[in-house]
């Protein structure tokens, strides 16, 4: 019997960044690979059976796969530079709490499942969530598998080369049926549970958000010989495009927008660029609120690049609702777990694009900080072994 923190403590050393520090473990990476092979064979020793589906979502088993079953789980790929616990937290606290819930004589009345997403940071393709996306028919096949990574392959591409078939790939209602009930566990990723009181939380709700690419076309041309007044420079319009996002959302109560990537072409340092990709991450409770913050960057982001000589587009790479978890589910895992306090998110999770299909729900394990998708993103041992006992509580009286 393994405890979460050990758990945690053998992949420490797994796609860590000499350059940016934290994690980069890009879905189909080497590092992520290496991660998934790690769930397998620790799901093997546990006699869970595994399978991996044609999107590519590991399954394993405890009972036989079977229509209406309990699902947990969550994701080992991360962000750029990320920390330790988004994503491997969830999956090594249900591995733990399947050594928990063995270790007290539990004869599950009905099948338990692990699952692992992949790419649910959209870190390499761009689009969060996308395992689980495909999975419930929430994304267009013929989209996902021409989304292209920063070196031109398509996911397609990046399918077939690890052992999926693309012609395959998309809904699956089978898979979808075997889902009775599907509970993430997560690093808290902001404030919410703070330095005191209760460690582990129960999620509400998800912010309704999403991610656009502008891009801003000007005039390439030689940094040495081109007079200043002379210039269509699509670098200087995405400056101030930047700086237009985050005054944009200020104005707006409980809006968040970010440009966190920002790429020019062709990239030299003594060339002025051609274009500038910028990627746009916009959040707010209200769907319809998210859409006119959007419109009223893509017209400030208009005028900019006008004012430089330069133009801009923008267009829609992926959008999620706001998403409220299953109140049901929510109220039982409640009285399971008394005294949690109820806590809604800004962060996307795959259990949100699941919620559309079938009874979802979160705890959430507190990060005394606040910060995430970073290498400071913490959680303390003692919070990580009360989530994991937590989720065993919770599964167990699930089943």
């Amino acid at each position: 019997m393994e405890t979460v923190n050990q758990l945690l403590d053998s992949i420490k050393d797994v796609g860590r960044d000499a350059v940016r520090g934290g994690y980069s473990r890009a879905v189909y990476s080497t590092p992520e690979l290496d991660l998934r092979q790690w769930f397998i064979e620790q799901a093997q020793q546990r006699g869970l059976g595994v399978e991996t589906d044609r999107n590519g979502i590991i399954w394993a088993w405890w009972g036989k796969p079977e229509d209406g079953a309990l699902v947990t789980g969550s994701h080992l790929d991360s962000v750029p530079g990320g920390g330790a616990f988004d994503g491997p937290l969830g999956v090594a606290s249900a591995l733990a709490a399947v050594d928990i819930l063995i270790s007290r004589g539990l004869e599950p009345g009905r099948s338990l499942a692990i699952t692992v997403f992949p790419e649910e940071e959209g870190s390499r393709f761009g689009v969060a969530c996308l395992g689980s996306r495909l999975l419930a028919g929430a994304i267009d096949v013929d989209k996902a598998l021409n989304l292209r990574d920063v070196d031109g392959n398509t996911f397609a591409d990046i399918a077939r080369s690890n052992g999926l078939d693309p012609r395959h790939v998309g809904p699956d209602p089978e898979a979808m049926a075997r889902i009775g009930d599907f509970v993430e566990l997560h690093v808290e990723q902001g404030k919410g549970l703070g330095q005191g009181g209760p460690a582990i939380a129960v999620g509400s709700s998800i912010l309704g958000h999403g991610r656009w690419k502008l891009s801003v076309s000007g005039q390439g041309n030689h940094a040495g010989t081109t007079l200043m007044a002379d210039r269509a420079d699509p670098m200087v319009a995405a400056a101030q495009i930047v700086v237009a996002v985050r005054d944009t959302a200020a104005k707006q109560p409980d809006a968040r927008a970010t440009v966190g990537r920002l790429t020019p072409v062709p990239g030299g340092t003594n060339v002025i660029a051609s274009r500038v990709d910028l990627w746009l991450d916009a959040r707010h409770p209200d769907d319809a609120v998210t859409a006119q913050l959007i419109e009223s960057i893509y017209r400030a982001a208009r005028e900019i690049a006008a004012g430089e000589g330069c133009t801009v587009s923008l267009t829609e790479e992926s959008y999620s609702d706001t998403v409220h978890f299953d109140p049901d589910l929510s109220r039982r895992i409640g009285e399971l777990l008394p005294g949690a306090p109820v806590l809604a998110t800004g962060a996307g999770h795959d259990a949100g694009v699941l919620a559309g299909h079938v009874p979802s729900a979160m705890l959430f394990v507190r990060n005394p900080s606040g910060i995430s998708h970073s290498p400071e993103e913490y959680v303390a041992d003692e919070d990580a072994s009360a989530g994991a006992v937590a989720l065993a509580d919770v599964l167990e009286g699930l089943l």
